[in-house]
């Protein structure tokens, strides 16, 4: 499951970058809203894709709070999901 949590977040990391440095600035610069709704509901789906997975390893692999709040906040910040993988193995 850890290897599918990976893909997941390198997905989200890569979906969120497109949102917010490419469809954001397109809708707020140009008035076309097209790619922020055509890249939207897929970052919105590997997001809770990545907390349910994120939920369900923390108790498999017994993470502590501190790991699991990392894990979690790595979500919210751009390029932050990228780093997840070496955060894990770092903690192993």
């Amino acid at each position: 499951m850890i290897n599918i949590f990976k893909i997941v977040s390198f997905l989200e990391g890569v979906s969120y970058i497109l949102l917010l440095f490419i469809a954001s600035p397109i809708k707020h610069f140009y008035g076309d809203p097209s790619y922020v709704r055509l890249l939207g509901m897929p970052h919105g789906v590997l997001f809770v894709a990545y907390i349910a997975l994120a939920i369900l390893l923390k108790t498999e692999l017994k993470w502590n709070n501190k790991t699991f709040g990392i894990v979690c906040l790595l979500s919210l910040i751009p390029f932050g999901t990228f780093f997840v993988g070496k955060y894990l193995k770092k903690e192993e």
